[in-house]
């Protein structure tokens, strides 16, 4: 006969190894488990519910009881019914619910640490003079390559800055009656299109610093421009949104004429199937890239109540797209192309010129212009999807113009009305020393560079 130790079997053993961590749900042996609700036991078990008092008894007492049931002979924390399972093991759950609870736990575990170690900037890390930039607030002039060079269009000139090394080129210049209205790199960034006031679209060579073609179809000012692929759309003044195909010499593959005023805003989605266009009459539509000849378009929306120049979407949720209206509307509206949906609006009171994602966390950045509230002339960054405002920006003395990211996507650069370019770090973990902060001073002078 052997006999079996009590300790073996005790529920005190659980508590032996701290250390060891145990599947849940377990439970103890019950005789007959064809009489149980299983689900039903299950749920009281895992359910965290409001305590009831039996009003006969008074609190000394209920104290005591408690004491009695929660602590063991030597005072340590215990709980008779405690519920335990086998160590856990590395094998993934085959309960489909307790699987979605964990990785809502991991979602909502992994979301805090990202916010408790994380400090947003005080100031700019760099500064440039961008004297004679068009305060317009229907046009696109900056974008950053992925070959990391800066492109914008300060007045009749063209500029390229290399952040690798400060240095800055003149691409273009035109007449006085003549002068950029979009810029937009290309996918590899072996290229730059350029939209002008006097309808003209260009493509340049950025190596060579030669124009390799001029682009025919607007008869406006083209404000909008955008690449997908070999593919470049252009939306104008004269309500028309063109794709242009850039390897053909009949370039035009299609004009759409839906808009009823100017086109100011165009935005290829990641995965080039789909294009959201704004328009001054506060519409936006959303296009199927395989449809667009057609003119038939996937959603209209009608909810802004000014021009949507701001279109940005979502680099981890391919369907989802951000939208900001004009002075009139100021609102940020966030949307479910696939459904035609409205997720989500907040009102800044404020209008909204540039929206930025951030690749690295959930948020979304805002620059904004006129307004009532004391989101105008600065930058605002929210947390997606709550939408909670995490931190905001006030450096410019007049409206944020234009918003664009840094290829890596970590710094974010606002054009203002003031003639500045300001870098922030706003996206990535902060750097070592923020308070380091570029001296306009210590730049070259306005007269033999324009940037500086």
């Amino acid at each position: 006969m052997w006999e079996l130790q009590a300790d073996w079997y005790s529920p005190t053993r659980l508590l032996s190894d701290p250390t060891t961590q145990y599947d849940f749900p377990g439970d103890r042996f019950i005789p007959n488990r064809s009489l149980m609700d299983l689900d039903q036991a299950h749920c009281l078990l895992t359910t965290t519910t409001r305590k009831v008092f039996n009003p006969n008894f008074n609190e000394v007492y209920r104290q005591k009881l408690e004491d009695k049931l929660t602590l063991d002979s030597e005072g340590r924390p215990f709980r008779m019914l405690v519920f335990r399972g086998s160590p856990k093991s590395s094998r993934r759950s085959i309960r489909h619910i307790d699987e979605m609870q964990r990785q809502e736990v991991e979602a909502l575990d992994y979301s805090t640490k990202q916010y408790q170690f994380r400090k947003l900037p005080n100031r700019e890390t760099r500064i440039l003079d961008a004297p004679n930039i068009k305060n317009d607030y229907y046009l696109n002039v900056m974008d950053w390559g992925r070959n990391n060079i800066l492109a914008i269009a300060l007045g009749s000139e063209l500029y390229l800055w290399k952040s690798e090394n400060g240095d800055v080129q003149k691409l273009l210049q035109v007449g006085a009656d003549d002068y950029p209205t979009s810029v937009a790199w290309s996918g590899d960034a072996k290229t730059l299109a350029v939209g002008y006031i006097n309808s003209k679209l260009q493509i340049w060579d950025a190596e060579t610093s030669k124009l390799i073609r001029s682009l025919e179809g607007h008869n406006g000012r083209v404000a909008a421009t955008g690449w997908n692929g070999h593919i470049l759309t252009s939306g104008s003044e004269d309500k028309s949104i063109i794709n242009h195909d850039v390897r053909a010499p009949n370039n035009l593959i299609s004009c759409i004429k839906l808009h009823t005023e100017e086109v100011c805003g165009l935005k290829w989605s990641s995965r080039g199937n789909t294009l959201a266009s704004g328009g001054n009459e506060n519409l936006i539509y959303i296009w199927e890239a395989s449809k667009m000849s057609s003119s038939n378009f996937l959603y209209r929306f009608n909810d802004h109540c000014a021009a949507v120049k701001a279109l940005a979407w979502c680099p981890y949720q391919s369907d989802v797209l951000a939208s900001g209206g004009g002075t009139k509307d100021g609102c940020i509206k966030i949307w479910n192309t696939q459904k035609g949906t409205c997720i989500s609006s907040i009102d800044t009171k404020a209008q909204i010129c540039g929206l930025e994602w951030n690749r690295h966390h959930k948020e979304i950045l805002s620059g904004h212009g006129f307004g009532t509230s004391e989101h105008r002339n600065q930058l605002c960054l929210w947390r997606y999807p709550s939408m909670t405002k995490v931190g905001d920006f006030r450096r410019h003395a007049s409206r944020v113009l234009h918003l664009c990211q840094s290829p890596d996507g970590i710094t974010v650069v606002s054009a203002g009305a003031d003639e500045t370019l300001r870098f922030w770090e706003v996206f990535g973990p902060p750097s070592v020393d923020n308070s380091r902060i570029s001296d306009l001073d210590s730049f070259l002078s306005l007269k033999t560079s324009p940037l500086r």
